[in-house]
């Protein structure tokens, strides 16, 4: 099972940065989502996984799921959602503004610079 969890996490990783690493921006976008969903699996399984273990507050004295973990998912939950609707308000922007969905690796000085030789 733990095989199966890591070689999901990597390949969520490797799609993420595959996607990142493209020339548009909407590729970029769910790169972006990729990337998140996979750290996000990956802190909901530092606290292990273990099966029918009772919360913290019914039981205290007995084995329980950790809490960490899970907070600090429902945290990344939450900023990641923040990131993906920033990255995408600014994808939408670039495109209106310049009329295309390509990332522009050059500035308008050196595409300039380039014309001219």
């Amino acid at each position: 099972m733990e095989w199966l969890v890591a070689v999901a996490i990597a390949v969520m990783t490797a799609v993420g940065v595959f996607l990142s690493l493209s020339g548009r921006t909407f590729p970029v976008v769910l790169g972006m989502a990729m990337l998140t969903y996979a750290t996000n699996l990956f802190l909901f399984c530092t606290g292990r996984l273990a099966v029918n273990q009772p919360d913290i507050v019914t039981t205290p004295d007995a084995a329980h799921a950790d809490p960490i973990p899970q907070a600090l998912v429902l945290t990344a939950i939450v900023i990641s959602f923040g990131m993906t609707a920033l990255t995408l308000v600014l994808a939408v922007r670039g495109f209106f503004e310049s009329g295309s969905d390509d990332v522009d690796l050059l500035g308008p000085e050196q595409e300039i610079a380039r014309e001219r030789t």
